[in-house]
């Protein structure tokens, strides 16, 4: 009998071992969608349900979505009643078990991270608060890392034919992350200290991260449209305690920001807030990259 040459018989044993199976990912916004695409590669298939320029808080249950949904392995969002306003009806509609709250095919990125602006007490009257904190994590890269440490183990529960890849990826994407937010530290160390408006509190975590210090929301509450009269109050208040500077999100209306930068003689600053926000935002990478260049860009 003829024996097989040791190279092609190793290549037949590669070949037919069973390969990992794509991973159909339905991510809520850009920043996790990304996430996932780094941590995956091409083991995973990556739907995202928002943009960049939509308001997170305010999307519409498409019937494109619970379809897309239907077809998932995996969910993977923010959390933290972010998506409260759709995802509860998409998933109802999706009919898809495996991606229910309490199976592993689903994933909520907040569950992962110290949460900011917990309430003492519930009340709507004091506009769009959240239950379990502050939903806008992906603010501080410090927090994508603590979720991709979390998301690549339940992307290797979805697919253990996959787990090795998985992590492989994990630790070349930690590597270059931790890399990354000592370089953005070091070059952001003179905001420390800056005084800020914001127009929606979308920013704590940021803010938190880099020392920024937040003086007055243009919003008089969470999610409701500023008033003439509350941004009257706000000028009176930078005439007494003056800001380096307002940020937005890219999703925001910037009538606010705009009147008020004009009265106050400070810069607005659009920051892309997640992936996709600006054109230089193109990824997790480049979206801090952008953000601090920003942000140090209105420094006077």
């Amino acid at each position: 009998m003829k024996k097989l040459n040791p190279l092609f018989a190793g290549l037949l044993f590669l070949v037919s071992l069973p390969a990992a199976a794509e991973i159909k990912v339905f991510a809520c916004e850009p920043e996790w969608a990304a996430l996932v695409q780094e941590l995956g590669g091409d083991k995973v298939s990556v739907f995202t349900a928002t943009t960049a320029r939509q308001d997170p808080h305010h999307i519409e249950a498409r019937p494109s979505l619970i379809a897309r949904l239907r077809r998932a392995d995996l969910l993977v969002c923010t959390g933290a009643e972010l998506e409260i306003g759709w995802l509860p009806v998409v998933l109802r509609q999706s009919g898809n078990s495996a991606v229910q709250p309490g199976r592993p095919g689903y994933f909520e990125a907040a569950n992962h991270v110290q949460k900011l602006e917990i309430p003492a007490r519930l009340d709507r009257a004091e506009g769009d608060v959240h239950a379990s904190g502050n939903p806008h994590i992906q603010t501080d890269p410090r927090n994508i890392g603590a979720v991709a440490a979390a998301l690549v183990r339940r992307l290797a529960e979805i697919e253990p034919a996959g787990a090795n890849y998985f992590q492989t990826r994990h630790r070349d994407f930690a590597q270059r992350w931790d890399a990354a937010i000592r370089r953005w530290e070091q070059q952001a160390a003179r905001l420390r200290g800056a005084r800020i408006v914001v127009q929606h509190k979308g920013f704590p975590y940021l803010e938190s991260w880099l020392g920024l210090r937040q003086v007055a929301a243009l919003e008089p509450k969470p999610g409701m449209e500023p008033t003439s009269g509350h941004l009257v109050e706000v000028l009176e208040k930078l005439q007494r305690e003056p800001a380096q500077m307002i940020l937005r999100a890219a999703y925001s209306d910037d009538r606010a920001s705009e009147w008020l930068a004009e009265r106050a003689k400070i810069p607005a600053v659009v920051l892309p807030f997640t992936v996709g926000g600006t054109d230089q935002a193109k990824d997790l990478f480049s979206l801090f990259d952008d953000t601090v260049q920003r942000l140090l860009g209105a420094m006077p």
